[in-house]
């Protein structure tokens, strides 16, 4: 993984910005920076990532207005950035894994997130074909009054119960992984989507079964937990 000051002193555009903090990101760079003391967020893709920032771009543009996402304020194809508004909140993943939240407010949350799902695939539906957000993870996800969503280098056309399949993933192996609490909200989860959309997700345990498969190739340390977690979901459901 790059360093952002390669970029920002290798490239005279950039010598302004200041870095406030490194972000986590498996594939590019990305930091919250100041641009001439103004909040920024700085995403720096790989060179063989360039479809992905014409990706993430061409979301952003189309949604921005309407969903709760991230501001552009500038794509540079040159360099591989793209400059986007910084969103005050806290991580979705922090607050529904801290000890501390309350159970009913880690349930609003969960409803707020099926909100912004079924908001952001009726937003690219084109007759039945729907556009996903392709990296369903509870770090995706900023609270503050609202839910927004971020980080979509890797949206495509797809089905939503992928997007909903790998979130309820998410939910249940981050930190505590696979408790009953976890399943309980991952039912709300899905519940609530399908109130607005019924019928939309089918074979809903057979797509977070195999979901937390793929989880394997990044946890390969985890893999007996994850398998057996895997075929309990397939056998006997999450409801």
């Amino acid at each position: 993984m790059r360093e952002i000051e390669e970029l920002i002193i290798k490239t005279k555009k950039y010598s302004s910005v200041i870095v406030q903090k490194k972000l986590k990101s498996k594939k590019n760079t990305v930091a919250y920076v100041t641009i001439n003391n103004k909040p920024r967020i700085l995403k720096w893709f790989i060179p063989g990532l360039k479809t992905n920032l014409q990706i993430e771009y061409e979301v952003l543009k189309n949604c921005e207005k309407q969903l709760q996402v991230p501001f552009v304020y500038e794509i540079d194809k040159k360099n591989n950035v793209l400059i986007l508004s910084f969103i005050v909140g806290d991580n979705l993943c922090d607050i529904l894994n801290d000890g501390n939240t309350i159970y009913s407010k880690k349930e609003r949350l969960v409803i707020l997130l099926a909100d912004w799902y079924i908001n952001f695939h009726n937003h690219f539906k084109k007759e039945n074909q729907f556009k996903i957000h392709g990296d369903a993870t509870l770090r995706n996800f900023i609270f503050n009054d609202q839910i927004w969503g971020v980080d979509f280098e890797e949206s495509r056309n797809g089905k939503p119960i992928e997007d909903i399949a790998e979130m309820c993933t998410s939910i249940l192996t981050t930190d505590p992984m696979f408790t009953q609490e976890k399943f309980q909200l991952c039912r709300t989860f899905i519940d609530s989507y399908l109130k607005k959309a019924p019928g939309r997700i089918i074979n809903i345990n057979d797509e977070i079964a195999y979901s937390i498969l793929k989880k394997i190739q990044w946890r390969p340390e985890q893999e007996e937990i994850l398998r057996k977690h895997s075929k309990k979901i397939k056998i006997k459901g999450i409801f």
